[in-house]
């Protein structure tokens, strides 16, 4: 599974509260590009589809598409506010290289096991 941080669950909580659409959950992806190969992509969405992973983190609901799910199984996202910026910090246990920016990785091909939603 995946791991939100309360500070993430907390972000996301507020995202959905000030969208100007409704939205049911995160959706948590992985798309081609970025300097290591893959990214992570994070949207509101306003459902999730029947293909679907949904794990339930209280407040905020996750989706994640079959295709990505091997390659987040077991991150952990947390959020993190700072006088340099803030965003969301992902680190997974799937990647044997990441790029300096922390968006984009390589996967590691053997995987890693499963953590739930706190």
């Amino acid at each position: 599974m995946i791991t939100l941080t309360e500070k993430a669950i907390n972000a996301v909580g507020r995202f959905i509260a000030s969208s100007e659409t409704p939205s049911a959950g995160l959706r948590i992806e992985v798309t081609d590009g970025g300097c290591s190969g893959y990214q992570y992509g994070l949207k509101l969405e306003a459902e999730n589809t029947p293909d679907d992973t949904v794990i339930d983190c209280g407040t905020v609901k996750v989706f994640v598409d079959p295709v990505s799910f091997p390659m987040l199984d077991g991150m952990s996202i947390d959020f993190l506010d700072s006088i340099d910026g803030s965003g969301f910090k992902f680190s997974n246990p799937n990647a044997a290289k990441s790029c300096a920016c922390g968006s984009s990785f390589n996967p590691n091909p053997s995987g890693t096991g499963t953590k739930t939603c706190s």
